[in-house]
């Protein structure tokens, strides 16, 4: 009766582990940070963004900013009018919220044309044969949410464990 109770122990904290968020903070430009003369594209490729992620735009407040663009207006360079749209705090961070294409570029003027601008690609999950996350990545699991998602499991399994008992 004993391993029984134990497998089942073992089954629920095995459905639950998967719930454990393993989001990626990535400083965009590393090192460099959000500025002219610095190729996004290539700071982008090989890397994984996935849905919970963070983006964290880092630059001096006051000389740049990151408005969240559509792909017409970042091929064109079009700053939206509505200045609301935009992060202006130097230390900019932006959740990855959805799967698909997102744009980001400067809205001060010519830095877009100068190459201030960010396209990437978001995926709605790992693929299965994903590698380790790129170095420039931080983990995130002891974030809010991983923080909070790893209590629950804890707990569940604790009372799972009593419940048996």
């Amino acid at each position: 009766m004993a391993v029984h109770r134990s497998l089942v122990v073992f089954a629920i904290v095995a459905v639950i582990a998967p719930a454990i968020s393993f989001a990626m903070e990535f400083i965009v430009g590393d090192n460099d940070g959000w500025k002219e003369g610095v190729n996004y594209q290539d700071w982008a490729k090989g890397k994984q963004f996935i849905v919970g992620d963070t983006l964290v735009f880092k630059y001096k407040a006051g000389a740049h900013n990151v408005y969240k663009v559509n792909g017409t207006d970042f091929q064109n360079c079009n700053v939206p009018s509505n200045h609301s749209l935009g992060s202006f705090s130097g230390n900019d961070t932006i959740k990855l919220a959805a799967a698909g294409n997102k744009w980001y570029i400067c809205g001060v003027s010519g830095h877009c044309v100068a190459g201030q601008k960010l396209n990437i690609t978001v995926l709605a999950s790992a693929p299965a044969s994903s590698t380790a996350p790129a170095s420039s990545a931080a983990p995130t699991l002891l974030a809010k949410e991983g923080i909070s998602q790893i209590f629950l499991g804890i707990t569940f399994a604790i009372v799972a464990m009593v419940m048996v008992n």
